[in-house]
């Protein structure tokens, strides 16, 4: 008697990582003949591009991130893990785990993201945190507020100065955003809450190495940047890079400052997906991956969002930003499907969809190409775009209301101190 033939299974995906790229790469492959593992360290997918709301108390924690496991609840053949990747057997098509267990694959997605970048001064971190997670954006939150809670305490007008001061290192999207809603904050938000400082003279001071904000941008949008920033009390220096951090202070130049606050957006380093394969890899870390996005000599292997340099049709590299990485993932999806259907698929093409940077609570720069905005129209579509991108009608609602407070009241009710100790990290 015949034995009847044994089941075949699924093509199995593991996608490590639930960013922008990695989950939409799920997302995308609804309904294939697949089925899909998503590793991740943490159980949550952040919206990042809002992260720095968190960080100066103008969003909540849950109006920005959800629980892996809600989005995909309705696809039964995803399985999520809650685990850290410590390493790729690509000989074995093995994903290794930090427990030790070990993932086998037949097509692997790494979309493992980015960390900040100290150009190998990593011991300047303590002093200098970044802006990467929820844990990087409440650990923000809680040391610009409690630089204001000590400043009322103290005595000491030159310590009560250092601790109104806010240094932000880097001048892109991140430190624009950044260095503009502390100054807002300061200016418009607290003022009515201290009785012994006056938060009108906190300091922002805004330090790029390069010679303009917003190098990404048009020059005229730069300057129009630069210029608003000013206008709401914001310090930039330009063409001056950083050479230390302490506890207590900044140099820059040849500039000494007391500051008790340093945040560090001035660099990202991919994470080390490039050392797992023994890849190439540019100076940040990124993988050097082919045009359909896989890594050379490992056609099983996809490579995306941060995790990877790849030069877009204009010759220069795809930005590491949310749309690059959902087309990414939106890419890897379908050459996932046309190789089942034995269909080699065509090179990965990144369509520019502009950029967007906001200044404050009624400004911002929209770069679109042949199309750029400046000022509260590009600010209201800055708002729509992002709300539009939220997952779920209850945060979208929840976010526009808190802007809307914001720009009505000029009130964050999201000032509260949370985790840790109430002092400075020295």
């Amino acid at each position: 008697m015949t034995e009847p033939p044994h089941p075949t299974k699924p093509h199995h995906v593991v996608i490590v990582g639930a960013g922008f790229g990695g989950l939409e790469a799920a997302f995308r492959l609804a309904g294939a003949p697949v089925r899909i593992t998503v590793v991740d360290r943490r159980n949550h997918h952040l919206f990042q591009p809002l992260l720095y709301q968190v960080a100066t108390a103008s969003l909540a924690t849950s109006e920005i991130a959800w629980p892996i496991r809600y989005l995909l609840r309705d696809r039964p053949e995803v399985t999520t893990l809650f685990a850290t990747v410590t390493g790729v057997d690509a000989a074995g098509k093995r994903v290794l785990l930090d427990d030790g267990e070990a993932l086998s694959y037949d097509t692997l997605v790494l979309a493992t993201g980015a960390r900040h970048a100290y150009f190998g001064h990593d011991e300047w971190e303590p002093f200098a945190p970044g802006l990467k997670t929820l844990e990087d954006a409440t650990t923000l939150r809680r040391r610009i507020l409690v630089a204001f809670e000590r400043a009322e305490r103290e005595n000491d007008p030159r310590r009560r100065a250092a601790l109104l001061t806010f240094v932000i290192v880097g001048a892109g999207p991140t430190g624009v955003e950044l260095a503009g809603t502390i100054a807002e904050l300061a200016q418009d938000t607290l003022p009515p809450d201290f009785r012994n400082i006056d938060t009108h003279k906190t300091r922002v001071v805004l330090i790029e190495a390069g010679s303009r904000v917003l190098a990404g941008f048009a020059d005229d949008l730069s300057t129009y940047a630069q210029r608003s920033l000013m206008s709401i009390g914001v310090e930039v220096m330009l063409g001056q890079a950083v050479t230390a951090c302490t506890a207590d202070e900044v140099v820059y130049g040849d500039n000494r400052l007391d500051t008790t606050t340093i945040i560090w957006a001035a660099g990202v380093r991919a994470s080390p997906a490039a050392e797992w394969l023994a890849a190439a890899a540019d100076r940040a870390g990124r993988l050097q991956v082919l045009p359909d996005l896989t890594v050379s000599g490992h056609p099983d292997i996809f490579a995306i969002g941060d995790t990877v340099v790849i030069a877009g049709p204009d010759g220069k590299p795809v930005p590491g930003i949310a749309p690059a990485a959902k087309q990414e993932g939106q890419y890897v999806a379908a050459a996932i499907k046309a190789r089942l259907r034995g269909v080699t698929p065509a090179p990965f093409r990144y369509r520019h969809a502009g950029s967007l940077a906001q200044i404050g609570k009624r400004k911002a720069v929209i770069d679109f190409g042949r199309v750029k905005l400046r000022g509260t129209l590009a600010w209201w579509i800055w708002g729509i775009a992002h709300i539009y991108f939220l997952i779920g009608l209850r945060n979208r609602l929840s976010v526009a209301i808190s802007w809307l407070w914001i720009h009505a009241r000029d009130q964050r009710a999201a000032r509260l101190i949370t985790q840790g100790s109430s002092k400075v990290s020295k």
